[in-house]
């Protein structure tokens, strides 16, 4: 997809994804020699012949041990099972299934009326709506992608209607629609849950603050741009309309209380709550909202089966190139450098952010999760760093990754909808991109941001 989208002039993406690939090798082999150094060398080797990451992962796994070590080749095959035999694996699947049918089941519409019968009478009140629907349907959804989708689709024609320029308000959408992974429910954060074994509990509610925060940063912004250039406001609504219109978006909204009050309470575990939340997410649809038919449900099934599909083959490759680290003992090998070199925390989340924004140009964020968060995890511990906030601090790294190119797939979204060329558009996303730098060096040296509610609800 990202081929078809370069312009003539522009770095192709392939191109970009070789140099930042070399770029982060360099950095890595900083710390790295001998078989440790080859591993990485190897991989992006792999990377730079244009394959997918997930097969240069693998296939740097089958070489290297083929060649490098001694470890048999039999428990590459067995690897490739437990890998992903985990209980909280299943998760994923789960939350993507729920995302598709809030997607198409009417949730985003309603959110949207609510959003604006609130927030609708100020500077821009149409795009800030959308920015306020963008963080309530992360509240529920757990996916970027999804929700760009839902959201953008209906309001950036009606902002355009409205007299917005395009390039406004698909900036807007494209990193508010970041909000969708790191609010409450998260693939990736199950992904670094399953790398580390953190709770994922923990993890889904230390994004709530965060999460907030980030979305009126994005809003005082907006609100900002639309007053210096004078874009359209709603009419105020009266109580009794938004009340209305909290009604109707309530249903959706209930899924926060089935995933945080069923986690909370000891009623299911997170993979438990991602189920019911799919569960919960197509009765609302089908019966409830009644925007998605029965005739529709087996596209959204087999959409989700083959979004699903291609997340575990990425992981189950991620969890051997894990293993090959693991077996030459790399992360303590790092971590043990750090520790040599007398870093602060501070100083360490700074390199760290630095390894993820520049993997987080390559990689999408499964990928990078599942290959990083071992390398990080052993010298974030050593040097006291809470497990929970380096997965917020990851996370956070992992939306700025989705709103810019190469591989930026929320650019890629928000261009499909707006019509807008990728060029165009990441010079559209700079002042929300700059805004979301600002909050990535909050969340990084503000722990508690990310730890107060997971403290509060003693859930760590």
């Amino acid at each position: 997809m990202t081929g078809t989208l370069a312009h003539p002039g522009t770095m192709t993406p392939r191109a970009a994804t070789a140099t930042l690939a070399a770029i982060l090798a360099i950095l890595i082999g900083i710390a790295l020699t001998g078989h440790s150094g080859m591993i990485f060398a190897l991989l992006v080797a792999l990377m730079l012949t244009g394959m997918p990451i997930s097969i240069a992962l693998g296939l740097t796994v089958l070489v290297f041990m083929f060649t490098m070590t001694n470890v048999p080749i039999e428990s590459v095959g067995l690897k490739l099972f437990t890998g992903i035999e985990k209980f909280e694996i299943m998760a994923v699947p789960f939350f993507i299934l729920a995302g598709n049918f809030l997607t198409h089941g009417g949730v985003a519409r309603r959110m949207i009326e609510f959003a604006a019968s609130m927030v609708g009478h100020f500077h821009g009140g149409l795009a800030l709506a959308g920015i306020v629907a963008c963080a309530m349907f992360a509240l529920v959804c757990g996916s970027s992608v999804a929700t760009v989708v839902a959201i953008g689709s209906i309001v950036l024609p009606e902002m355009v209607r409205r007299g917005y320029p395009m390039r406004f308000g698909a900036g807007v959408i494209t990193v508010a629609g970041s909000l969708g992974i790191l609010m409450l429910p998260s693939i990736p954060k199950v992904i670094y849950a399953v790398a580390t074994n953190t709770s994922i509990g923990a993890l889904f509610v230390a994004g709530v603050l965060p999460g907030i925060l980030l979305t009126f940063m994005l809003c005082v912004v907006t609100w900002w741009i639309a007053r210096k250039n004078n874009y359209a406001r709603m009419d105020r609504k009266t109580w009794r309309e938004r009340w209305v219109a909290f009604r109707r978006s309530v249903w959706g909204l209930m899924l926060v209380v089935i995933i945080i009050g069923g986690i909370y309470s000891g009623i299911f575990t997170a993979t438990e709550a991602a189920a019911m939340a799919a569960m919960y997410s197509f009765f609302v649809s089908v019966f409830v909202y009644k925007d998605l038919k029965f005739r529709d449900v087996p596209k959204v099934l087999l959409s989700s089966a083959n979004t699903s599909a291609m997340l575990l083959y990425i992981i189950t490759n991620a969890v051997l190139f894990s293993f090959i680290l693991t077996n030459e003992n790399i992360p303590n090998a790092l971590a043990d450098w750090f520790l040599a070199k007398n870093l602060s925390w501070i100083e360490f989340l700074l390199i760290a952010n630095v390894l993820l924004l520049i993997a987080g140009n390559f990689m999408e964020p499964s990928s990078c999760i599942l290959i990083m968060a071992p390398i990080l995890y052993p010298a974030a511990v050593s040097l006291g760093i809470n497990p929970v906030h380096l997965g917020i601090l990851i996370d956070v790294n992992m939306e700025v990754g989705l709103c810019h190119p190469p591989v930026g797939l929320n650019l890629y979204v928000a261009s499909g909808i707006s019509k807008l060329g990728i060029t165009e558009l990441t010079k559209a996303v700079l002042p929300w991109l700059v805004t979301m730098l600002v909050f990535l060096v909050i969340v990084t040296y503000w722990p508690d941001l990310s730890l107060f509610l997971p403290r509060l609800m003693h859930m760590m």
